[in-house]
């Protein structure tokens, strides 16, 4: 086995999920995650964990989704209760079709979204951690070498995470002090409050309420969102690629959207229930390792330089205790980006935070 899927494997336990004996872990493996699945089980015997393993596939919830009549059970009590009984989940992407879910309707899709919330939430409630496994579908997507690709992803996973986190700590300091953030560049001007929210450093790590590796971002929850905002950065959702998104925000919500390919997709997001129309996530990407676009949410919205913001459900971790309660709550959360690396601010009480993708306690700042 290559050494650098065990090191992520390591990583994953030991960094991310923090895996204690006897925690109860739920490991979910994707169809080509089979060789990493395989180094995490290997870890988790290791440190004496409890663990079921299931398997994530895109090509079986495709064929169960439309054979499916649409009229779902409502949060199923036998899959609910296995979230609720773990202390861990550990998913692992890397499956053989990137678009396996393109041709299952939008109504089946929101339905079974709304349907399964409950589920959701539950295993929202344990140390959960996703990743992935570098395959040859996903460097296709990318337009990379299936070498250069796995060169590219473990620069971006098998890194120093707390030295990162100690550089993301700046910029958590600035918005939790904050109470109003801008973002202008081409097509771009937009407008956000911060305050009474609580910033994440978000370095691939459960203590410090980071679910994603890699990761590398510092997230909030926005609210009173003003402006226009265009999504430079192209991106699959659903299975659909989608480009040059424009939203049109008043008084907190989408009040008009449109994009260059596949605007149906941005229609089916904003028409999911009433929260997916209103802002959950302003995240601003901080790893350093990841220097280019590669068609995977996981991986685009952490590349230093870049802003993105998401449609529908916040994070509770975003807010103060006993205010979990005001998160923006839907049955989504879609993520889209934009770039500021040519021509982009980011302005936090009018000061210039960030300009052309450079933070001002970083060499080479123009402020």
């Amino acid at each position: 086995m290559d050494d650098r899927v065990r090191e992520h494997a390591e990583t994953l336990v030991d960094w991310s999920a923090r895996i204690s004996e006897g925690d109860d872990v739920v490991l979910s493996v994707s169809e080509d995650a089979h060789e990493l699945g395989v180094a995490v089980a290997e870890a988790l015997g290791e440190r004496g964990a409890n663990v079921h393993t299931t398997y994530g596939s895109a090509e079986v919830s495709r064929a169960y989704l439309r054979a499916h009549d649409g009229d779902f059970d409502e949060n199923p009590e036998f899959e609910r209760a296995l979230y609720e009984h773990a202390d861990a989940v550990l998913r692992l992407g890397g499956g053989r079709n990137t678009a396996a879910s393109a041709d299952v309707p939008s109504e089946t899709r929101q339905a079974y979204g709304k349907a399964r919330e409950g589920i959701r939430e539950a295993r929202m409630d344990t140390d959960w951690v996703s990743t992935v496994h570098p395959t040859r579908s996903l460097a296709q997507q990318a337009g990379m070498s299936y070498e250069a690709y796995q060169e590219f992803v473990y620069a971006a996973v098998n890194r120093d995470w707390q030295e990162l986190a100690d550089e993301q700590a700046k910029l958590k300091e600035v918005l939790d002090d904050g109470e109003e953030v801008r973002i202008v560049s081409e097509g771009t001007d937009l407008t956000m409050r911060i305050d009474d929210r609580v910033a994440v450093n978000s370095c691939a790590s459960v203590a410090y309420d980071s679910h994603n590796l890699p990761s590398g971002e510092v997230f909030t929850a926005p609210y009173a969102t003003e402006g226009e905002v265009l999504f430079d950065v192209p991106m699959t959702i659903n299975g659909k690629r989608v480009r040059d998104v424009r939203l049109t925000f008043e008084d907190g919500e989408v009040v008009d959207y449109s994009a260059a390919q596949n605007e149906e997709v941005i229609r089916e997001v904003v028409e999911t229930d009433e929260g997916a129309r209103r802002l959950g996530e302003l995240g601003v990407g901080m790893n350093r390792g990841i220097d280019r676009v590669t068609d995977s949410i996981l991986f685009d919205e952490k590349m230093g330089g870049t802003v993105h913001l998401a449609l529908g459900r916040a994070y509770t971790s975003n807010f103060p205790e006993g205010r979990e309660g005001d998160a923006n709550d839907s049955a989504v959360h879609v993520d889209l980006i934009t770039d500021l690396r040519t021509g982009g601010r980011l302005v936090v009480d009018g000061e210039t935070v960030q300009k052309d993708g450079v933070f001002r306690w970083e060499d080479g700042f123009d402020g």
